[in-house]
Formats: structure tokens, C-alpha cells, sequence
């Protein structure tokens, strides 16, 4: 196990477009975990759009990261000391441990993921917030019937990008728009390794010239 825990902390809120200078990289020790918590050595980070406005500190549906603290962020990775009943070491788990190499949790939204039949990334992709998302949005929601269009706007985005494959698996035809030709040409031409179709995950995309 490494000896430090490294973080990337939120150094200063930034004005119009991201940049290297809005984090710092620090090295820490690693926490111990009390009982009833785990420790979790993260093997991946997502980054996702919903963390630019937790940057901010503005009134939003979730608190905004504090200067100084560590980036929100979901997380996949492996129980390495467990003094919590629900979980030993060596378990696969998803959760928001934010942007550190080791995050401590108590076992709140912290779920146990298999990594048998998939990788262990595919939970912060398709077998997680986004492709959750986009199954209740389109399945549970519009609930598309064969031969409908199903129009998607961000279609080159985690969440768009599934919706098109899903769309496409349940006989629809699927009609993107993305951000520029060359988006759209990835989402029309390109397939995925869960894809059950050879062709993309649409069937045509467009975009404002």
C-alpha cells in the first residue's frame, strides 16, 4: 500500500472555464478508518458536468465544494482495511469518495459492484449514474415503442451516448445532436464494447453549423 494519499483539492472557484491553477495536488497520510468505517483505494475518478456548478458558491439542489477541500466525485475501487460489518478487504465498491487515491467511508453510498464479467470502470459509465439515468429517462419515462425516432440532445455525452444505444436495442430509430462533425461522426460510426449493435450508437446526428 502507498505510503500517502494523494488529493486534489479545490484551490480557488473559477470564473468561465476550468484551469489547472483552480486545484492543487497535495500528498497526506493515509486516514485509518474508525469502526464501523472502511478504507478504499480508489482505481478510478469520474468527472462528470454536474461538478462545474459544485465549484461554484451559488444556492444549487447540492452544497458547494469548499475552498480547500477535496473534489467531489464518483469513485470505484477496493476495500483495503474494513472495521464495518457490511464490507471485508479485498471487496469491489462504487461511491463518492472525490478526486483521492484513498477515501474513508462509514458504508453511506457505498455499494459492493462485481468486476467478474465487466471492468471495474463501467460503474461510473453505463453501470452508473449516467447509464442510470438514461434508462429511467428513456425506459421508464418516454418508454420508446419500435420504429419510433427518439431525438437526443448531447448525444456524444455519458448519458446521451447510451441513450442512443438503448434506443437503437429496442427497435427505435435514434437521432442525435452533438457539438460539431466530428462528435457526431463518433457517435454515428463508432460502436462500444456493451453494444449489442455493430453500427454506432445512432443512426444520424446533426449539429448547428
Amino acid at each position: 500500500m502507498s505510503e500517502t494519499n494523494l488529493q486534489v483539492l479545490l484551490a480557488s472557484r473559477p470564473t468561465g472555464w476550468v484551469e489547472e491553477s483552480n486545484f492543487n495536488i497535495v500528498a497526506t497520510p493515509i486516514p485509518e478508518p474508525k469502526d464501523g468505517e472502511v478504507l478504499v483505494r480508489n482505481h478510478y475518478l469520474s468527472l462528470d458536468p454536474y461538478m462545474r456548478g459544485r465549484m461554484n458558491d451559488t444556492k444549487s439542489y447540492a452544497a458547494p465544494v469548499a475552498v480547500g477541500a477535496v473534489m467531489v466525485g464518483g469513485t470505484v475501487g477496493e476495500v483495503v482495511v474494513s472495521k464495518h460489518p457490511g464490507f471485508k478487504a479485498g471487496d469491489k465498491v462504487s461511491g463518492y469518495l472525490g478526486w483521492q487515491l484513498y477515501g474513508i467511508s462509514d458504508g453511506t453510498m457505498l455499494q459492493k459492484i462485481d468486476d467478474s464479467k465487466v471492468p471495474l470502470s463501467a460503474y461510473l459509465g453505463v453501470l452508473g449514474m449516467p447509464g442510470v439515468t438514461a434508462w429511467v429517462g428513456l425506459m421508464d419515462i418516454c418508454a420508446p415503442k419500435p420504429g419510433e425516432t427518439v431525438v437526443v440532445t448531447a448525444a456524444s455525452g455519458a448519458v446521451g451516448s447510451v441513450v442512443g444505444q438503448l434506443a437503437k436495442i429496442h427497435g427505435a430509430r435514434a437521432v442525435g445532436i452533438a457539438g460539431g462533425a466530428e462528435k457526431c461522426r463518433y457517435v454515428v460510426d463508432e460502436s462500444t464494447a456493451c453494444s449489442r449493435m455493430s453500427a454506432g450508437r445512432f443512426s444520424t446526428c446533426c449539429w448547428d453549423a
